[in-house]
């Protein structure tokens, strides 16, 4: 895809949005979709490798939680996989502080390449796993906002997220077509960690027919120093 109809069909995508990128905007996302088709034919970042899917499913996609998060605000995305939310997030809004934590080494060796190319700053790479960085004194309890995109269950990516985040902060969760039943299996996860659901926006992406929800869960207390458990147990012992 030429850089014209790439530019042409972000803005279209956008439009519901109301988001607006600049020159360069577009050309660091036009930079990482190339970066991303080419380096995903020899290992398996995604399975969304045409560019107008790409463009729709991730860059899109993950825009649609911009306008919750303020500027300035220190965000961490958790098992952020190929770099969504995150790196269209940070694109989009320069003054993030943002981090990526991956427990794939190989995803965190193409999101340096992605930083790199594009001279993103106020960025940091992790390579591990949320339960041991969320015990971590320097990430823990340190965030404004955590963001994860179809990592795990509700109840289980609770007790991966929001130990990071500050009391008065905000966990953002990316879903599809989430049932009643999954959110009801969180309030017990939501009860101990110190979480309140503040609101769900279910929407389908861009007028299309693709289904996705949005949960915004405000950290209301300290979370208990024994969670998150040890590597493994939160899927294995969901909350």
């Amino acid at each position: 895809m030429k850089f014209d109809e790439f530019k042409q069909e972000m803005n279209k995508q956008l439009k519901g949005l109301e988001i607006v990128l600049d020159e360069d905007q577009m050309r660091a996302f036009y930079s990482f979709m190339n970066l991303l088709i080419k380096k995903n034919k020899v290992m398996n970042l995604t399975g969304i490798t045409e560019p107008k899917e790409v463009i729709l499913k991730h860059f899109v996609d993950s825009l649609t939680i911009s306008k919750y998060i303020e500027n300035n605000h220190k965000v961490i995305d958790v098992g952020t996989g190929a770099g969504f939310p995150g790196i269209p997030l940070k694109i989009q809004n320069k003054t993030l502080d943002m981090v990526l934590l991956d427990s794939l080494n190989k995803r965190i060796n193409f999101l340096n390449e992605v930083i790199e190319e594009n001279k993103i700053e106020i960025i940091e790479t992790i390579h591990g796993r949320a339960e041991d960085f969320g015990q971590n004194k320097k990430y823990r309890e340190n965030f404004n906002v955590a963001v994860s995109r179809a990592v795990a269950p509700l109840n289980i990516l609770l007790e991966y997220m929001l130990p990071f985040v500050k009391v008065g902060g905000t966990c953002i969760c990316m879903k599809g077509n989430i049932t009643d039943e999954e959110i009801n299996a969180s309030k017990n996860a939501l009860q101990i960690l110190g979480g309140n659901i503040e609101k769900i926006e279910k929407f389908n992406l861009a007028n299309t027919d693709n289904k996705r929800t949005i949960i915004l869960v405000k950290k209301t207390k300290t979370t208990p120093k024994t969670y998150p458990r040890n590597s493994g147990i939160p899927s294995k012992k969901p909350l």
